[in-house]
């Protein structure tokens, strides 16, 4: 059987290149709206980060991803993001890769 190819794609936090499963997307759409995609395929500019929640605490306080977006990204956002990445990380412990 053929050996299946997988998609890498640079983390934004560790400036590494991972299997696209092991990262979250953020998405910013033409109005300004920040959002976390999970399924990777809304429209509009994509940034990928690491599900280690100590990187996004980092990435909180160097602002790494109001420069790659080009705006402002609210604490909100960043809360609801660490607790996203949290509970994926947890759920990936739990449960393994499936």
């Amino acid at each position: 059987m053929k050996k299946r190819k997988i998609p890498m794609r640079k983390d934004l936090l560790t400036n590494s290149m991972q299997p696209k499963k092991e990262l979250v997307r953020i998405v910013i759409d033409k109005e300004k709206n920040v959002f976390v995609d999970p399924t990777g395929k809304k429209p509009g500019r994509g940034a990928y980060v690491s599900l280690d929640p100590t990187k996004i605490k980092s990435a909180r306080e160097k602002g790494v991803l109001d420069r790659s977006l080009g705006t402002k990204i609210s604490a909100a956002f960043y809360d609801e993001l660490y607790a996203y990445v949290d509970h994926q990380k947890a759920r990936k412990e739990l449960f393994g890769d499936s």
